[in-house]
């Protein structure tokens, strides 16, 4: 490839990035507003996020085996599609509100997006020299932290109506006025996820009529290990407690992390009284302290061990959840801000210290801690349901018990003096 068809290939995947980052991190706007349109309950609202992170969860692995037969370049083309078809699913999801039309196209999405995730990552380090493959990869996952921090900004403005209805106000609409409102708050959906959908294919496109190398595997170690059989393989890696207890940890860890944001607008609404869509800008805010986080605390592992950070952040946001809870005002919002700031190396860290020491079954470890991603899919629902039967304030006890677990996994792995952390989401 010639130096300008490797920069506008650079750029294509690096659209990935911000692609699925984006469709993520609007899941915190589609909860409240879904909760309104479909007049669900904090469970029901939360399946928003079990839908996303299964299909993370069950794609990973098919993902990989495609890619394997038919190439990384095919893989991401198929998985843009898939986006692009539930991107415009949510057109007519919305014309006959229907939540779990809502939850199918949601799937699809996040079924694309898996292809895509599984797909970038290797696929951004060999565009390039390997002496530039860790900058390029952490270049490219700053661009999925900008979407993070863009999409409940946008997702506030266009999606949400700012206006939320009381029980009392619910109770004085005739059923045709409440049908109107409802119609409207669901139809806010349309045009955004339909611009989506076309972006999503255009870069579909792109990448189509762009020449891409593949991706050759050429470890001789890593070759001889997959030649085992599968399930033997994996029944050795159940034999590393490092890595088992890592990959609970992740899943603590995702949960964690879509439970405080998901319901963030929610809880900013009933414990501080903020409007939504002052919320939505708090929530970004929040996420920019995810950024400056992952960015400062780099640094600072130069310096100190990693595994040290990971226990005291951990126990940081044990302490700043308890205060939201315990809190009623403006500040418990504050706290669940700083939680962003202090969760932001945990992924990595977590991942880098579960497949320490694996070797040639680096490959296959890796697998099973990327799979804790379903983590997403469950504490929420968990969260909502303590919700439903106390408060929205209470359901924050469910992420902190997740960072309790994060606490004790770094606390047992102090003796771990140096860890190499993989940029690995």
């Amino acid at each position: 490839m010639s130096k300008n068809n490797k920069l506008i290939a650079v750029a294509l995947v690096t659209s990935l990035f911000f692609i699925w980052g984006f469709a993520l991190n609007l899941n915190p706007i589609l909860i409240p507003h879904l909760k309104k349109a479909c007049q669900l309950n904090d469970r029901q609202s939360s399946y928003i996020d079990f839908a996303s992170y299964l299909a993370y969860f069950l794609l990973a692995i098919p993902a990989a085996q495609f890619m394997k037969k038919y190439g990384y370049k095919g893989g991401i083309l198929l998985g843009l599609i898939l986006f692009a078809c539930g991107a415009f699913l949510f057109y007519p999801a919305a014309a006959s509100r229907s939540y779990i039309f809502f939850l199918g196209a949601l799937f699809v999405i996040f079924c694309g997006a898996a292809f895509l995730e599984t797909a970038a990552n290797p696929y951004i380090t060999v565009l390039g020299t390997p002496e530039t493959a860790a900058f390029r990869i952490n270049l490219s996952q700053s661009f999925n932290g900008f979407a993070a921090f863009l999409a409940p900004l946008l997702g506030g403005m266009f999606i949400l109506s700012g206006k939320t209805l009381t029980a009392a106000q619910t109770a004085s609409m005739s059923a045709d006025q409440l049908n109107t409102y409802l119609n409207k708050e669901a139809s806010a959906v349309q045009v955004p996820y339909l611009i989506i959908g076309i972006v999503v294919l255009v870069v579909a496109l792109l990448i189509y009529r762009t020449s891409l190398p593949e991706i050759v595997e050429d470890n001789p170690a890593t070759l001889a290990d997959e030649a085992k059989p599968l399930l033997h393989r994996m029944s050795l890696l159940l034999k590393e407690k490092t890595l088992m207890s890592g990959a609970v940890a992740e899943l603590f860890y995702v949960g964690a992390q879509a439970c405080v944001f998901s319901f963030f607008i929610r809880f900013s609404e009933r414990v501080a009284g903020t409007e939504e869509k002052a919320a939505a800008v708090y929530l970004s805010i929040a996420t920019l302290g995810f950024l400056i986080g992952r960015a400062t605390g780099t640094a600072l592992m130069i310096v100190v061990n990693p595994v040290k950070i990971l226990a005291t952040y951990s126990a940081i946001n044990v302490f700043l959840i308890l205060f939201a809870i315990v809190a009623h005002s403006q500040a418990s919002v504050y706290a669940l801000i700083g939680v962003g700031f202090f969760m932001s190396i945990m992924f990595p860290t977590i991942f880098s210290l579960s497949i320490r020491g694996l070797g040639a079954k680096t490959k296959l470890g890796s697998s099973f801690v990327i799979m804790g991603i379903v983590g997403g899919a469950i504490f929420p629902v968990i969260m909502g349901f303590v919700s439903d039967l106390s408060s929205i304030q209470y359901a924050y006890i469910v992420p902190a018990v997740c960072f309790v677990y994060i606490f004790f996994f770094a606390y047992r792995n102090l003796k771990v003096k140096k860890l190499e952390v993989v940029a690995a989401h």
